[in-house]
Formats: structure tokens, C-alpha cells, sequence
């Protein structure tokens, strides 16, 4: 098989080369590097057939903050793991439609990028999810690993980002140091947003809550956009609270159409920020998805090595 590239779809997001030209390991600066000069690769990569870190996301539309948070992590795992060759999976059809409809920009899914592995040769896959919770989206790249099981010598996926007890206090730890805050304790709370789901994995939501509160002298709270406890939920809770002042912040990835619409967008009476408002709480958005925290970049890192080593 020779090395021409194929324009169907780009699974490979970053290389050596990207990360040295970013100097100080800028990880989105490579990321949206790469992007802008069109050097994403993908079929198989040219010289020695390599393992493959293929790292499956649900995806945004939102083009800079992809590099800044999903192409960030990438880079972060390229760098880690120079003997492999990373890809990119979405798992949000919706999203991979449109990219290609807007921007002609091609992403497999999770079933297209094994089978791209498979048929480039590929004997060694390990599945990197950045999904947070063992929600739908995580099962639907679990059930798409499962149709491939005996396609490779090794066939590895790790768990969601909020796997473990561990995994919650370092994601917690991460977003109270990025938040910071003035103000009296007493007065101004932190509160952040996930996305939440209708499934039973939606109770990770409440052990962050609980976790959130111990590592802070300010105020906590959370809220889902689709879960439980609701947006309002939260809303409530802090007025209740006599909270004068809010920082809010996203619990995802990406801070994409949920946090710059259901989180930020104060004109929205029904956005977090707008409800806040209408009930005279002063509001301060951090518009900044988790990709583009060092420390949780690392953790992505640490949970590809626990399936490269385990």
C-alpha cells in the first residue's frame, strides 16, 4: 500500500513535526495549526505501520474551539505516545454532517475509523473516549468497539473521563484552580454546567457535586442542561443561598453551542446566565471547555496509558 492521501475522511490529528513547530508544547497552537495548513492526515501513515490511538469524541461545530480543547488533547496524546499514530472519531452524526455540509470537512465516526484501521492493516487499536460519563454516546463507541473484537491483535478502550473517585477530585481540583474569583466567600459561588443525560449514569453528576463542594472555601453548585439537577435547580439553590455573584463555567470538553448559549447568553431568559441575572445575581462566564486545561489534558494521557500498559 503506498502513502497517497485520502480525502475521504482525516483520523490523524497531530504529528511530531506539529508539536515541535509550537514550541513550548502548544498543544492547540499545533492543533489549529494543523487545521489551517491542512496537514491532518489519513488512511494509513506513510512509512513504518504503526499502533493507532484513536481518540473518539463527541465532536463540535464550533471549528476554533475544537483545536483549543479536542485537537489540544490530541496533541497532548501524540506527544505521549510518539510510537503511535493518533486518529480522530466523532460520535455525534449531527456534528459530522454538518462540518462536511459547512466546511467540507470530513470526520469518521467511531465504526468508520476502526474499519479505516482494519482495512490500513492496523494490528493494535487502543480506544480513547474524552466522553466524562458512561452515557449513551460512550456506549454507542463501546457497542461500535464490540462489532470489532477479533479485527486486531489488540483491541483496548478506556473508561470516561469521570471514571473513577480519583478521576472526580482531579477534574474538580482543575476546574476550582481555572476559576478564580473575587469576592467575599460568603456572597459569590461557583457553579458549573454539564450536559446530563436521561440514563442511569447521570448520578456521576451528583458525586461531582458532592465532590465539588470539598475543594473550595467558596460556595458549589452544578447544573445540567439535560439531566438532573436542572439549570433552574441550580438557579434556585444559589438564590437560596443569598449568592450575589456566580462564576459559571462548562463541565465539558468543548465550550460549544451548550456553553455559549445555554451557559453565557445573558439575553436568553431561559440560559443559565439569564436566569441569574433576572433573579439579581451578577454573573462572570469562564467560556472554557475542560480540553483546554493542562491538567486535564494529562488525565487523558493517564487513562491512554492505563490501557497501552494494563
Amino acid at each position: 500500500m503506498g502513502c497517497e492521501s485520502n480525502e475521504r475522511a482525516t483520523p490523524v490529528v497531530c504529528s511530531e513535526a506539529a508539536i515541535e513547530d509550537a514550541g513550548a508544547l502548544d498543544f492547540a497552537r499545533a492543533a489549529r495549526d494543523m487545521e489551517e495548513r491542512g496537514r491532518i492526515r489519513s488512511g494509513r501513515d506513510c512509512g513504518e505501520l504503526r499502533p493507532v490511538m484513536l481518540v473518539a469524541s463527541f465532536g463540535t461545530s464550533y471549528n476554533e474551539n475544537r483545536a483549543d480543547t479536542i485537537g489540544a488533547i490530541e496533541c497532548a496524546v501524540a506527544n505521549a505516545f510518539p510510537q503511535f499514530e493518533v486518529r480522530r472519531a466523532f460520535t455525534a452524526r449531527e456534528i459530522v454532517e454538518k462540518l462536511f455540509q459547512r466546511d467540507g470537512y470530513r470526520v469518521d465516526t467511531v465504526e468508520q475509523a476502526l474499519a479505516r484501521c482494519a482495512n490500513d492493516g492496523v494490528r493494535e487499536v487502543y480506544v480513547l473516549p474524552t466522553h466524562l460519563i458512561p452515557g449513551r454516546e460512550y456506549a454507542d463507541v463501546r457497542h461500535a468497539v464490540d462489532k470489532f473484537v477479533g479485527r486486531f491483535d489488540v483491541l483496548k478502550m478506556a473508561g470516561p473521563l469521570l471514571d473513577t473517585s480519583d478521576d472526580i477530585d482531579r477534574v474538580i481540583g482543575a476546574c476550582v484552580e481555572a476559576m478564580s474569583s473575587s469576592g467575599s466567600e460568603g456572597e459569590t459561588a461557583l457553579c458549573l454546567m454539564g450536559h446530563g443525560t436521561n440514563v442511569a449514569a447521570n448520578q456521576v453528576y451528583f458525586t461531582v457535586r458532592d465532590a465539588f463542594a470539598l475543594k473550595s472555601p467558596l460556595r458549589h453548585f452544578i447544573g445540567t442542561v439535560e439531566g438532573t439537577p436542572t439549570l433552574e435547580d441550580a438557579v434556585d439553590e444559589m438564590v437560596a443561598a443569598g449568592v450575589r455573584r456566580a462564576v459559571l463555567r462548562p463541565l465539558m470538553v468543548v465550550a460549544g453551542d451548550h456553553a455559549n448559549n445555554d451557559m453565557a447568553d445573558a439575553d436568553d431568559p431561559e440560559s443559565l446566565a439569564g436566569m441569574l441575572s433576572r433573579r439579581g445575581v451578577e454573573v462572570e462566564c469562564q467560556i472554557e471547555g475542560l480540553g483546554q486545561l493542562p491538567a486535564i489534558r494529562a488525565l487523558y494521557v493517564q487513562h491512554a496509558r492505563s490501557i497501552v500498559e494494563g
